[in-house]
């Protein structure tokens, strides 16, 4: 009888055994997050399903800005999904009862990663915001953090040392 009760017990909890509450103390970026847990842990939380643009790229600053004023000092429901290849949680957050996730991508300050992601309403919200030019689709042609992250990777900077260098 004890075995079923204990059984019942954990079975009833495995909806929120990957929900983290915790409040939001520090922002890496636009889709980067760190809350302090109940009971006093950092976690370094990603943002699933999207990506933002990088610090130092057009919109990198103002997305980031509006991450914090989504959820920055607030309390945070974590719905945890996954590790990324960093050790960070990805997961859905929830502050205010908003999913700041998807407001960053219908603020139009994030884009929705269809390489990780088939989420159809992450896509929904991407093309709305495209469609109504918000944040960085204002812009022409915006680059996306990816192709960004992988066009820094290629800039190599060499210094040969020559006899004019003296």
């Amino acid at each position: 009888m004890i075995k079923i009760l204990i059984l019942i017990f954990l079975l009833s909890n495995l909806s929120f055994a990957n929900d983290i509450t915790g409040k939001v103390i520090s922002l890496s970026d636009g889709d980067t997050l760190t809350i302090l847990t109940n009971d006093k842990k950092q976690v370094k939380i990603r943002l699933a399903h999207i990506d933002a643009p990088e610090k130092n790229q057009d919109f990198g600053e103002k997305s980031k800005q509006n991450l914090a004023n989504l959820c920055f000092g607030k309390n945070a429901i974590v719905k945890v999904q996954s590790k990324d290849r960093y050790k960070r949680l990805l997961a859905e957050v929830f502050c205010d009862g908003k999913n700041v996730n998807l407001q960053q991508v219908k603020s139009g300050l994030a884009w929705h990663y269809k390489t990780y992601s088939k989420n159809k309403i992450y896509s929904k919200a991407e093309m709305a915001a495209k469609k109504q030019n918000l944040g960085l689709w204002i812009l022409k042609n915006p680059t996306p953090p990816w192709k960004f992250r992988k066009s820094k990777k290629r800039q190599l900077v060499y210094f040969l040392p020559s006899i004019y260098s003296f």
